[in-house]
């Protein structure tokens, strides 16, 4: 029989499978020529009335160009796109020729970014892009490729007189802070020209059709990559209060206190988005859906506990860790009784802590008790955890949380006697869907319960490589570096990939 490791390996490629690129574009946009060509996206049409331009920013967009470009044929008459410095080297060491542009396509590649943090070539290209946007005709339709990782950075054109580096280094002072992505994201875009709906504005009255590749937990179209086709939800005062939350209001560059005090306060009538279709093609719920029916074609019960898992690690791994036990009592007939009802309130209270949207643990564990007792069980997550850095160490969000949960698991056995995962096989995979976790080539990391006591045997502590948010090194050291994740680039995000599988021993 297969190990739970490959089992795990099969679904989270296969969920990666689904939202790549090339097969996603393929799947969602196509041309209809003819008299009158138009442009069907799932189940909308736009009519091509003169010229179709394209631009696109963020990790992924490079790969869904590709595609675009074959589909649009001689109808895409200029493209501009701002992808990650590198990308286009990494994809062809790599082999995925099927992620670059063709020798002679009308798509301009302008690469910047370095380190997922905007730079001069970051803001050539958005100045060519904003360039682009402005010349536009009611008569052009403008197709919008939006890969939410990166996608803010690809695209930066600070409000005059903000230079760059003040935004970008403010940026980094709420990030080191734990500024959860979506705050960073409306801080970003009340500073920016294109951010915010800013592009939509300026291509206006053009028709734009974005088409996105999600990476924010719930897929809010003005939040993903900033929301340069979508209408802000935010305002000044929302970004106020962020800067407030993190202490940095009486921190910030004179430029950037300008442009807050003269910006108005009270949002100001509405504009107008009629000529904009915001379309979501890959988010973290499709990968997840695809993940688990790879789990119930290899036999698993599967569930999806929530698309929208975050919060911080530990408290993230705490409550993958009261799961297992629960899962396990099952695997025991545990089902009712003492040690069942504690687990139980404490989940839900955690669960209630973490504010996971739309998550109802109570219908979830209901769905659990559900599932036969003797079928293997897959439960999968997606999301996007934080970590507090403390220490100096090398790792990511998705190695730091399996380290997290291989200790959680270990305290557990050793302080219940007669622990019910003794019976149990069980695996834990976090992944990115990058391929990418934090500085590293690892994209994540596998645990079991074993894992703690093992890499004791090798010298190894694994709480002191937590403090140090180590989990690279950590990883890199235990066996051989056997229980990383490395999948290589995948040229796609839908931010991380969470499972949990267990069977009966």
């Amino acid at each position: 029989t297969m190990s739970l490791r490959e089992h795990a390996l099969s679904l989270f490629y296969g969920a990666v499978s689904t939202i790549r690129p090339a097969p996603m574009l393929r799947r969602a946009l196509k041309l209809q020529r003819g008299g009158c060509p138009q442009l069907l996206v799932k189940d909308q049409a736009f009519p091509l009335k003169r010229d179709l331009y394209l631009v696109g920013f963020g990790k992924a967009v490079l790969g869904m160009a590709a595609a675009a470009e074959e589909i649009l044929g001689d109808h895409l008459t200029r493209g501009i796109i701002n992808v990650p410095l590198g990308i286009q080297e990494s994809l062809q060491r790599a082999g995925m020729q099927e992620m670059l542009l063709k020798p002679h396509s009308k798509i301009e590649v302008i690469e910047g970014a370095r380190n997922n943090l905007p730079d001069a070539e970051a803001l050539k290209g958005a100045v060519a892009i904003q360039e682009l946007a402005e010349g536009l005709t009611a008569d052009d339709l403008l197709l919008v490729l939006i890969s939410g990782r990166g996608g803010s950075a690809l695209l930066p054109a600070p409000i005059p007189p903000i230079l760059l580096e003040e935004k970008e280094k403010l940026t980094k002072m709420l990030a080191s802070r734990g500024a959860a992505i979506q705050e960073l994201n409306i801080v970003r875009k009340t500073l920016s020209v294109l951010k915010g709906g800013g592009l939509a504005q300026l291509a206006h009255p053009a028709q734009v059709v974005s088409l996105i590749l999600s990476d924010v937990i719930g897929d809010p179209v003005d939040i993903i990559a900033s929301g340069p086709t979508a209408a802000s939800s935010h305002s000044v005062k929302d970004c106020l209060q962020i800067l407030t939350k993190y202490n940095l209001l009486h921190n910030l560059p004179k430029s950037v206190q300008t442009v807050l005090s003269s910006s108005p306060t009270k949002p100001t009538a509405p504009e107008n988005y009629s000529h904009v279709s915001n379309i979501i093609l890959g988010s973290n719920t499709l990968a997840l859906e695809e993940a688990k029916r790879q789990a119930e074609g290899l036999g698993y019960a599967a569930l999806v506990l929530s698309a929208a898992v975050q919060g911080e690690v530990g408290r993230v791994a705490t409550l993958y860790c009261q799961l297992i036990q629960l899962l396990c009592l099952g695997f025991t007939s545990l089902r009712e009784g003492p040690p069942c009802d504690e687990l139980k309130g404490s989940l839900l209270q955690l669960a209630a802590e973490l504010q996971i949207p739309g998550l109802d643990l109570e219908e979830f564990l209901q769905a659990l008790r559900g599932l036969g007792p003797d079928r293997p069980v897959c439960i999968l997550s997606g999301g996007e955890t934080t970590v507090q850095l403390q220490g100096t160490g090398k790792g990511g969000r998705n190695q730091e949380l399996a380290l997290h949960v291989g200790l959680g698991l270990h305290k557990a056995q050793a302080t219940g006697a007669s622990s019910p995962q003794g019976r149990c096989e069980i695996l834990f995979l976090s992944g990115g869907t990058d391929g990418q976790d934090g500085p590293t080539e690892a994209a994540g990391a596998f645990c079991s319960p074993g894992l703690v006591a093992e890499a004791l045997q090798e010298g190894l502590d694994v709480e002191a490589f937590l403090r140090n948010n180590d989990s690279y090194t950590f990883f890199s050291q235990f066996q051989g570096g056997r229980h990383l994740l490395v999948t290589g680039l995948t040229g796609t995000n839908v931010m991380d990939i969470q499972a949990i599988l267990i069977r009966a021993k």
